[in-house]
Protein backbone atom coordinates (compact mmCIF):
# COMPACT_ATOMS: atom_id res chain seq x y z
CA UNK A 1 0.00 0.00 0.00
CA UNK A 2 2.79 2.46 0.84
CA UNK A 3 4.30 2.00 -2.62
CA UNK A 4 1.17 3.54 -4.11
CA UNK A 5 2.08 6.84 -2.46
CA UNK A 6 5.36 7.15 -4.35
CA UNK A 7 5.77 9.58 -7.23
CA UNK A 8 6.80 8.14 -10.60
CA UNK A 9 10.31 9.55 -10.16
CA UNK A 10 10.85 7.89 -6.76
CA UNK A 11 12.65 4.57 -7.16
CA UNK A 12 13.42 1.89 -4.59
CA UNK A 13 15.64 -1.15 -4.29
CA UNK A 14 14.82 -3.85 -1.76
CA UNK A 15 17.44 -6.09 -0.17
CA UNK A 16 15.58 -8.99 1.45
CA UNK A 17 16.30 -12.49 2.65
CA UNK A 18 15.48 -15.39 0.36
CA UNK A 19 11.81 -16.27 0.82
CA UNK A 20 10.49 -19.70 1.77
CA UNK A 21 7.76 -19.31 -0.83
CA UNK A 22 8.53 -19.18 -4.56
CA UNK A 23 8.02 -15.72 -6.09
CA UNK A 24 6.91 -14.18 -2.80
CA UNK A 25 8.36 -10.85 -3.96
CA UNK A 26 6.67 -10.91 -7.37
CA UNK A 27 4.54 -7.84 -6.64
CA UNK A 28 7.68 -5.88 -5.70
CA UNK A 29 9.60 -7.10 -8.75
CA UNK A 30 6.78 -5.93 -11.03
CA UNK A 31 6.12 -2.59 -9.32
CA UNK A 32 7.07 0.39 -11.53
CA UNK A 33 8.87 2.18 -8.68
CA UNK A 34 11.05 -0.80 -7.78
CA UNK A 35 14.29 -0.95 -9.75
CA UNK A 36 15.67 -4.11 -8.16
CA UNK A 37 14.88 -6.80 -5.61
CA UNK A 38 18.08 -8.28 -4.20
CA UNK A 39 18.14 -11.47 -2.11
CA UNK A 40 20.49 -12.18 0.78
CA UNK A 41 21.59 -15.80 1.18
CA UNK A 42 19.94 -15.94 4.61
CA UNK A 43 22.27 -18.47 6.18
CA UNK A 44 21.80 -21.04 3.43
CA UNK A 45 24.79 -22.70 1.83
CA UNK A 46 25.68 -21.37 -1.61
CA UNK A 47 24.11 -24.39 -3.32
CA UNK A 48 20.89 -24.08 -1.31
CA UNK A 49 20.73 -20.32 -1.90
CA UNK A 50 21.31 -20.79 -5.65
CA UNK A 51 18.50 -23.34 -5.84
CA UNK A 52 16.05 -21.08 -4.00
CA UNK A 53 17.08 -18.03 -6.04
CA UNK A 54 16.52 -19.94 -9.27
CA UNK A 55 12.83 -20.17 -8.31
CA UNK A 56 12.50 -16.40 -7.68
CA UNK A 57 11.63 -14.68 -10.95
CA UNK A 58 13.24 -11.26 -11.29
CA UNK A 59 15.24 -11.42 -8.03
CA UNK A 60 19.04 -11.11 -8.10
CA UNK A 61 21.60 -12.43 -5.60
CA UNK A 62 23.61 -10.65 -2.93
CA UNK A 63 25.33 -13.72 -1.53
CA UNK A 64 28.57 -12.28 -0.16
CA UNK A 65 28.69 -14.65 2.82
CA UNK A 66 27.75 -17.70 0.75
CA UNK A 67 30.38 -16.82 -1.85
CA UNK A 68 33.12 -16.93 0.76
CA UNK A 69 32.01 -20.37 1.93
CA UNK A 70 34.96 -22.72 2.01
CA UNK A 71 37.61 -20.03 1.65
CA UNK A 72 40.59 -20.44 3.97
CA UNK A 73 43.98 -18.78 4.23
CA UNK A 74 45.78 -22.08 3.55
CA UNK A 75 44.25 -22.62 0.09
CA UNK A 76 46.65 -22.98 -2.80
CA UNK A 77 46.40 -20.51 -5.66
CA UNK A 78 44.71 -23.18 -7.80
CA UNK A 79 42.20 -24.08 -5.08
CA UNK A 80 41.42 -20.42 -4.51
Amino acid sequence: ESLKMLRKDQKLMFKLTLPNQDNLYEDLVNHPNVVRVVALSGGYTRDEADAILARQTGVVASFSRALTEGLRDDLTQNDF
